[in-house]
């Protein structure tokens, strides 16, 4: 588990790293945001001695350390609590889950996993880029949500190209790996699903709440936070629509290909029914048969059965049931 802190406000900003939260705590800044941020789970007694300090709720430290939680919003006396999911691709399942306490003139993240996705952020605070040293808190708080959401659009964006691949593959009819890929994308997909849907509600439930902790003049911010999650959602439902058609689209080529198999075998078959009749016919054990005593009987049974094959090879053609 790593700990950091950064201060900031108009004038300036710095960057602390600790050991121990009682280490961390005194590097708050008095006069400006305070952001800390706590990388990593596994301790949970830093957790409880950050949330004693500053008085969050035990229901919220157990959604905090419940990495299987859904996105959701939940606002208490002093503070308001976000909890969402964002793109990792060091994660077992892509996605890593990040937890944010907004109080007035301090923010408090978790994420699930030590690493850098907050790095394009600090180094804006930082280097001064941007607004974010002459906002609040609240703009912080929108600043994460607004970089967490982007990604989705990245990872979408990336499906969208593979997409584009297998639509390419669709009609080939010898890709054996074209439906365990389709399989393994359409999986992908749906853990994003699940992910931005409940995000969606939980961002609207933000725009109607009434805190002093959000000013009015960033509600238009996140409402288009909101929108572009309901862009996302669309996105998603629409790739679902595009993967499923690519399905249909191979079933019906695998099909067609078997129909061809099986027209062929069919074709086969058909020409041997006559040809095996009169084999049979002949390799009856009877001792009195007409043809028996003929001289050329046997090179006139194999004219009959040629003869009667390429009639009947004849007539499929005709009837343009061959190729």
């Amino acid at each position: 588990m790593q700990l950091s802190i950064i201060g900031y406000d108009p004038l300036g900003a710095w960057k602390k790293t600790a050991e121990t939260v009682d280490e961390l705590l005194s590097y708050r800044n008095p006069s400006g945001v305070t952001w800390i941020n706590v990388d990593g789970l596994e301790n949970g007694d830093v957790i409880n001695q950050l949330a004693e300090t500053y008085r969050i709720h035990s229901l919220t430290v157990e959604d905090i350390r419940d990495v299987e939680q859904r996105p959701k919003i939940e606002e208490f006396d002093d503070y308001i609590f976000i909890t969402f999911k964002a793109v990792n691709h060091a994660s077992e399942n892509g996605f890593e889950q990040i937890s944010i306490v907004l109080m007035r003139d301090t923010l408090i993240t978790f994420q699930e996993l030590s690493g850098d996705s907050f790095n394009p952020i600090r180094r804006r605070i930082l280097d001064n880029a941007g607004r974010i040293r002459k906002m609040s808190a609240d703009y912080l708080a929108y600043t994460i949500i607004d970089s967490m959401v982007d990604e989705y659009s990245l990872a979408l964006d990336d499906m969208s190209m593979k997409i584009e691949t297998l639509e390419e593959r669709a009609l080939d009819e010898n890709d054996e790996a074209f439906m365990p890929d389709l399989q393994r994308l359409k999986q992908a997909l749906i853990r994003i699903r699940i992910i931005v849907l409940p995000l969606r509600e939980s961002l609207n439930v933000l725009l109607h709440i009434e805190s002093p902790l959000i000013k009015h003049n960033l509600r238009p911010f996140f409402k288009d936070i909101h929108d572009n999650v309901i862009q996302t959602a669309e996105t998603i439902e629409g790739c679902r629509e595009l993967l499923a058609g690519l399905m249909e689209i191979n079933l019906a080529t695998m099909s067609n290909r078997m129909n061809k198999v099986m027209k062929v075998l069919t074709i086969i078959s058909t020409i041997f029914i006559p040809l095996t009749f009169i084999a049979g016919v002949y390799g009856m054990n009877f001792r009195f048969m007409p043809e028996l005593d003929m001289r050329y009987a046997y090179f006139i049974v194999w004219g009959v059965m040629l003869v009667i094959a390429a009639g009947m090879l004849a007539f499929f053609k005709r009837r343009k049931w061959l190729f």
